[in-house]
């Protein structure tokens, strides 16, 4: 049975780092290789070296277009503005893509829908099977509880994450305002700073913390009159990522046009 090549957009990261180690060890799956930005210090590295599973003979290389068409499916996890031409890039040559990047603006995200009108592409803010587990359930509770309660969600993760939010947290608002049947983005509150006034009854309020090397956590309150129920997902390492990242990709080659999530992957 022929191996699914896969290839891995920015594989000098740590998630592209581990992204190789999971391909390489994955049963019915192939390296098709990997890329990092022009001028990087990764090229021309072996890329089993640079993932530490030893020697490949594959050198990191600087042309994502080729890795494109070399692979039966590519994996990114780089930056909104890379993954948007990655997008468009995998869509004018029929290749499928996974996308684990966050943080995209409003243009990158429709970016990425118009390519999936031509290829399958998995767009998951979160590729832990946790995580989409606690999607659904966020969801439930929020349909079964009265707008009385408060939502608040906060996360963590390591100093060098650059967007805020997390995906992650504003996928759970997300859930929690598709379970109340309203518009997330009338009722999300990003931040709040200096004399905000009373919190808005239906309000979706969002803490973001960042330090040390913390993988990930997502904390989902509900605060109710005299009592609160929250739901917690901590994850403590990233190699959770990456295998449900290269469980996508397996999945995904050969599925009709259109853009999936996790939730489609693992058959929730």
């Amino acid at each position: 049975m022929a191996r699914t090549k896969m290839g891995v957009v920015g594989c000098g990261g740590r998630m592209g780092r581990m992204l190789v180690a999971e391909i390489v060890a994955s049963e019915g799956c192939a390296l098709a290789g990997g890329c990092a930005k022009p001028g990087s210090g990764y090229i021309n590295q072996d890329i089993g070296e640079l993932a530490g599973v030893g020697r490949l003979g594959i050198s990191v290389g600087d042309n994502a277009e080729k890795l494109i068409r070399d692979s039966d499916v590519v994996i990114e996890f780089t930056t909104p503005g890379a993954t948007a031409t990655h997008a468009a890039q995998a869509a004018g040559l029929g290749r499928a893509m996974v996308i684990g990047t966050t943080g995209l603006s409003v243009e990158e995200g429709d970016g990425v829908r118009q390519a999936a009108r031509r290829v399958p592409i998995v767009w998951a803010p979160n590729m832990s099977l946790g995580i989409n587990l606690l999607l659904g359930l966020v969801e439930d509770v929020a349909s079964r509880l009265g707008p009385d309660w408060d939502v608040e969600i906060m996360e963590m993760h390591h100093r060098g994450k650059v967007d805020a939010p997390s995906g992650t947290a504003l996928a759970l608002g997300s859930a929690v305002a598709a379970g109340r049947e309203v518009e997330f983005e009338g009722v999300k509150q990003r931040a709040r700073d200096g004399i905000t006034g009373p919190r808005r009854i239906g309000d979706i309020g969002f803490a973001a913390l960042r330090g040390g090397d913390a993988v990930g956590d997502h904390h989902v309150v509900f605060a109710g009159a005299g009592e609160r129920l929250e739901l917690i997902h901590r994850a403590t390492s990233r190699s959770i990522y990456a295998k449900g990242a290269v469980q996508a990709a397996r999945w995904v080659v050969g599925r009709p046009p259109g853009l999936y999530g996790l939730k489609e992957v693992l058959g929730l």
